[in-house]
């Protein structure tokens, strides 16, 4: 049985590839059909939320995650606690931690749960 960290990984670096490049629905599609999606605003349901909210972030923005936690909750499930950067070209990095867990769906692994938030000054 795979690990954790191999399980989240591949699902992780996909959503990094559509941040980095503005893609919002290389994003959108590392989430599950009925994934739940905590960011910074208001939470959504599903992929088209995902979509809408990376969409609306700017051009340049470009993120880093090291994973912090992981864990196997069982064969079809994964937890991941996650460090991330989001910089920006014209302004301060905004540091993160994230919550994601992964689920096997018959498409491959992907997130069904994340939650983000701010890390405390």
């Amino acid at each position: 049985m795979r690990g954790a960290e191999e399980i989240l990984r591949p699902v992780l670096d996909q959503w990094k590839r559509g941040i980095d490049a503005h893609d919002p629905a290389t994003v959108a599609d590392a989430f599950t059909d009925d994934a739940i999606f905590q960011g910074l605003r208001p939470y959504s349901v599903g992929p088209q939320g995902v979509y809408t909210y990376y969409d609306a972030q700017p051009q340049g923005m470009t993120v880093d995650y090291q994973i912090l936690e992981s864990r196997r909750l069982g064969s079809d499930v994964a937890l991941g606690y996650l460090a991330a950067e989001f910089a920006y070209r014209d302004r301060e990095s905004v540091h993160l931690r994230i919550g994601v867990v992964v689920t096997r769906t018959s498409e491959d692994w992907q997130i069904t749960s994340y939650q983000a938030s701010p890390v405390p000054d």
